[in-house]
């Protein structure tokens, strides 16, 4: 191995994927510490995935690799298709949650044709949570805590035509002790009776994964 060129050394490495690059190769000798920690081979890897960034984006390539691989919607059951299934902390005001097939009563359909149902709240408040545990999402420590990812917020709410309503979003990183590293909360969004009953996004929120312990979690609460 130690004879073969760089060039061709950097293509069989690329073969190998990332995560144990990172976690196996990457402590076999120095050389391969260098080619793992530099940028040819993390180009390498994104040209054979078809992975491509602005010229103006600063983060190194192994950085954005690893994040443009693990973009993905983190919560689970984000649409109640499986009823209240993976949400916790759950509160039932009044005559509580329910799911409705869209576009309901006195609404409107989703913008998107993916979503087909919805999370339905009742006359008093209605919470739920759901916690996420980045590491088992294969966020690993030196990456939360060096790279720190941004965590980005976003969230669709919607009243009924006859009937008005309350809207609050709040989001939490907490530390593996459940210490707040960082929070965002919406205003309370009041929807008046007889509205359009359109839907609204909650404007996207970036955190910064800052100061992340080993098993940070993100804590998302949403209510209607």
């Amino acid at each position: 191995m130690e004879s073969l060129p760089e060039a061709v050394l950097i293509r069989i490495l690329a073969s190998i994927p990332a995560v144990d690059l990172v976690l196996v190769c990457r402590l076999v000798c120095c050389q391969w510490k260098n080619l793992v920690d530099g940028a040819a081979l993390w180009i390498l890897k994104c040209q054979e995935e078809g992975l491509t960034r602005a010229e103006s984006d600063t983060e190194n390539w192994q950085n954005f690799y690893f994040l443009s691989k693990k973009r993905k919607n983190l919560i689970k059951n984000p649409c109640g298709e499986e009823d209240l299934g993976h949400w916790g902390e759950v509160e039932n005001g009044g005559d509580g949650w329910k799911i409705e097939e869209l576009p309901g009563d006195f609404g409107k359909e989703f913008p998107s044709e993916e979503v087909h149902k919805y999370f339905v709240t009742s006359y008093e408040w209605c919470r739920k949570a759901q916690v996420i545990d980045l590491k088992a999402e294969g966020y690993w420590e030196e990456l939360m805590d060096t790279t720190q990812p941004k965590i980005m917020v976003r969230d669709w709410y919607a009243g009924r035509s006859d009937a008005g309503c309350l809207y609050e979003l709040c989001v939490k990183l907490l530390s593996e002790n459940e210490d707040v590293l960082a929070e965002y909360k919406s205003e309370t969004v009041t929807i008046p009776q007889d509205s359009d009953a359109n839907w609204t996004e909650e404007h996207a929120c970036k955190m910064p994964g800052a100061t992340t312990h080993p098993s940070s979690r993100e804590l998302c609460k949403e209510c209607e």
